[in-house]
């Protein structure tokens, strides 16, 4: 039997965590959810995520932040950035530390799903 692939969301705004647990969940996935970049890394889970979903902004450490802090450990995880405050220079920094995605919200469910599964794929 193959493990479901576990797709992580760090944001910390619970709302959108929610929505973004509903959405995956419902294509079969195993969602874990984290307030806060620092909540995800003290979890553990970094090294069993298949995808990780992280907001741009937050307190303490930044998507972009957690992204750098990721690659420098040496993980390759897929990374979907979501921000509601886009701006092409986080864009080309996320896209130049390997992001597969860059999501503005709102944004389109089907875009979000597509990126997940070119992660899961990969």
């Amino acid at each position: 039997m193959t493990a479901l692939p576990v797709i992580c969301i760090v944001d910390d705004d619970r709302w959108a965590r929610g929505g973004l647990e509903y959405l995956i969940a419902s294509l079969g996935y195993k969602v874990c959810c984290f307030e806060s970049a620092e909540q995800f890394i003290e979890s553990g889970a970094v090294g069993s995520a298949s995808c990780l979903i992280t907001d741009l902004h937050m307190p303490g450490l930044s998507g972009l932040d957690l992204q750098s802090r990721l690659r420098s450990e040496g993980y390759r995880t897929p990374i979907i950035f979501v921000t509601a405050y886009p701006s092409e220079m986080h864009r080309s920094r996320a896209f130049e530390d390997g992001a597969l995605g860059f999501l503005t919200k709102p944004y389109d469910a089907q875009s979000l799903v597509d990126c997940i599964e070119l992660a899961i794929t990969r």
